[in-house]
């Protein structure tokens, strides 16, 4: 079977590394908020280009904590608008609705299922207060018409960077550095991927920075002194310390999933099979190689037949989801036929030819 991820051997590369992390974190006796995780925050605040990185407990916990921390600014309030595609993982949705703002769901374009810049504006009202891309399966979204929008109705743009750690613009500058904040997920199936749940935040707003780190320490910024009612949602010294190695290796790595989706893409020459499109090479890290395909569950089980395991991102979309029952009048097709026929092929840094090869042959012989 070729896994879709395998997540023993990704690791193993980094063992000895790993290994010498685990040892240094529990022979210091401080695991909390101690010189791991300010040593991770300051690399990964510069290889994002930041002035601020800041870690927390995971990915969601950083996208609410961005809007929390905007609302305790006085610029966001109960009841504001935050646009965000309806083509994403729930998560980015319940940031918002966690908060006690409404989520305003706008389609996905079908070339690169990242939300359409051009369908924002007419979704403007005066209660919006932001605009929550998402860089889904490690390709940018359009930024630039996103960011000239912002500026036009001074609205926020929070990145969800979940799945795009690395992604770099036309400009040379990377993901978590293309808004006025930007959430990411450490999941240890991400590109940066730690070995439980981790996240962290990148802003070069100080304000923002200041809040944010009482926040996510019950609202202190000095011990048993509470400026608001914040959450426990700290990035611990052990996960830091092991993130701080594999950040050492992530270009590295990407450079492979770049090298493995391009074959991909070369190589599938499947009329049933529609491919990824991609503008601009560097701005995608290949966090996951989607296709479509009208008979998506037959293909799927032809591939499971065949020893190739696949994963579907994401079966059902958030506004048909029974906890966001309020949207599902809405009518959005372009999302639901993306939900009905995408399927994630085996893509990782440790993946060999031959097993590429042998999907490519396999999805030419369906």
């Amino acid at each position: 079977m070729i896994k879709f991820l395998d997540l023993y051997k990704i690791n193993q590369v980094h063992k000895e590394e790993l290994l010498d992390a685990f040892s240094r974190v529990l022979d210091s006796g401080w695991y909390i908020m101690g010189n791991e995780l300010k040593t991770f925050e300051k690399e990964f605040a510069a290889y994002c280009g930041v002035k601020h990185a800041i870690g927390v407990a995971n990915g969601l916990d950083a996208l609410i904590l961005i809007i929390r921390a905007y609302k305790e600014m006085s610029i966001f309030k109960d009841g504001d608008e935050i646009i965000v595609p309806a083509n994403t993982y729930i998560a980015s949705i319940l940031a918002i609705s966690a908060n006690n703002l409404l989520p305003v769901l706008v389609e996905p374009d079908l070339d690169n299922f990242n939300i359409d810049a051009n369908l924002i504006e007419a979704k403007i009202t005066s209660r919006t207060v932001g605009i929550l891309p998402v860089h889904l399966y490690g390709q940018l979204a359009n930024m630039d018409k996103i960011n000239k929008i912002a500026q036009k109705y001074k609205l926020k743009v929070i990145e969800d960077c979940a799945q795009s750690q690395g992604a770099v613009n036309y400009d040379g500058e990377k993901a978590g550095n293309l808004g006025d904040a930007a959430g990411f997920s450490f999941y240890p199936g991400k590109n940066l991927g730690a070995l439980g749940d981790a996240g962290a935040i990148t802003t070069n707003d100080d304000q923002l920075a200041v809040t944010l780190r009482a926040l996510l320490n019950y609202g202190s910024h000095v011990k048993y002194e509470n400026l608001f009612k914040g959450l426990n949602s700290r990035l611990d010294e052990l996960q830091a310390a092991l993130l701080t190695v594999k950040l050492k290796h992530l270009d590295s790595e990407t450079l492979v999933r770049k090298s493995i989706a391009n074959r991909y893409i070369d190589g599938i020459k499947n009329k049933k099979i529609v491919l990824p499109k991609v503008e601009n090479q560097d701005a995608h890290v290949w966090h996951l190689f989607v296709i479509r395909t009208d008979n998506r569950n037959h293909l799927q089980q032809y591939l499971t037949d065949n020893g190739i395991q696949t994963i579907i991102h994401y079966p059902i979309p958030p506004h048909k989801q029974l906890a966001y029952k309020e949207f599902k009048s809405l009518d959005l097709k372009i999302t639901e036929n993306i939900h009905n026929e995408v399927l994630s092929l085996p893509i990782s840094p440790v993946m060999d030819l031959d097993e590429v090869d042998k999907v490519i042959k396999l999805l030419n012989e369906y």
